[in-house]
């Protein structure tokens, strides 16, 4: 079969003819379907995202992927050929999580096998190339917004960086009643975008008024909750200077830079937090499920362009560059 591959080793990318993946006992394989490009992804081929549990020296990449039930393995129930599923962006292994398409082989391929409790039954009327990046485009924002920010109704709250995972938190946010909803970005096509997905004010993070405008937004409370998408250590610390007393910076981006507090005392004294965020469970990406079920959740905006598999390096090069200004570019077999 044909499968995107990265070779940890060389850093050489690109799709290559593999041998066809089966099932073990407590496994399913699935024909792909539809299979999501993130910014981590770039990460890996990049070597920002170093996989720290990965077993072979080259791994298929894809975390965010969707299709059909191919193959049932010995002991595997509920499960049947022909459903219509998505796979979770990642799995325990001697109870440590990792990552599918980072740690172990992902779904920018023909065929994938997942462990069975990984695999989540969709609705017939949902389609693949929106699917498959529930888990991680919008399970990721929504698992931050809801367990680890634990934000409230008429909250004050601000999002830095609207890309894929980005502009699903303002439109998450705008869902659970957050207000008002500050969207930073310097590109202004990602600051009209977060406005067209809910947001009350877009902002440039180098306008000279930049504090003062929040400040005044917020009605002088400043902001309850920070979200950090962008990985940047310039965001933190802007972000850390709009929250108000008791206030919380989420950190959701990725990125490998120090993470410091520039005044430490000013963070003591007003109570505020800084928190660490990762991925999602099970349970955020069925409640997202019941809320797309229920007509609560659209996400057929976010599908920006679908690519053949064979294009997969192309997909990742308009991606890094922003071509187009993507939320999501979904691979196809």
């Amino acid at each position: 079969m044909r499968a995107a591959r990265w070779n940890v080793t060389t850093g050489a990318f690109g799709v290559e003819e593999v041998p066809e993946p089966h099932v073990g006992p407590g496994e399913v394989r699935i024909a792909v379907k539809a299979a999501g490009v993130c910014l981590s992804d770039v990460h890996v081929i990049q070597g920002m995202l170093k996989p720290a549990f990965l077993r072979e020296g080259s791994v298929t990449l894809g975390h965010e992927v969707a299709g059909v039930v191919d193959e049932v393995g010995q002991g595997v129930t509920g499960l049947a050929a022909g459903q219509r599923v998505l796979l979770l962006a990642g799995q325990f292994r001697d109870g440590m999580i990792v990552t599918r398409g980072v740690d172990y082989d992902g779904g920018w391929a023909e065929y994938a096998v997942a462990l069975a409790g990984t695999v989540v039954p969709i609705p017939d009327g949902l389609p693949f190339e929106q699917a498959c990046f529930v888990p991680d485009a919008v399970s990721t924002p929504w698992a931050a917004i809801t367990t680890t920010a634990g934000v409230k109704p008429a909250q004050p709250v601000g999002v830095w960086g609207i890309g894929g995972l980005g502009v699903h938190a303002v439109q998450l946010l705008r869902a659970v009643g957050a207000a008002p909803i500050v969207a930073v970005d310097p590109l202004p096509a990602a600051r009209a975008r977060a406005l067209e997905f809910g947001a009350d004010l877009a902002l440039d993070p180098a306008a000279g008024d930049f504090a003062r405008t929040v400040r005044e937004f917020t009605g002088g409370a400043g902001l309850a909750v920070a979200f950090d998408f962008a990985g940047v250590a310039a965001v933190r610390e802007q972000a850390v200077r709009v929250l108000g007393h008791g206030g919380r910076l989420v950190l959701v981006g990725l990125g490998d830079e120090a993470l410091t507090i520039a005044d430490a005392t000013r963070l003591s004294y007003l109570e505020q937090q800084v928190r660490g965020h990762y991925g999602s469970r099970p349970e955020h990406v069925q409640q997202l499920l019941a809320l797309i079920g229920t007509g609560r959740l659209e996400l057929s905006r976010s599908v920006s362009e679908v690519l053949p598999l064979a294009s997969a390096a192309e997909a990742v090069r308009r991606l890094d560059q922003k071509i187009g200004d993507p939320i999501r570019i979904v691979l196809v077999p």
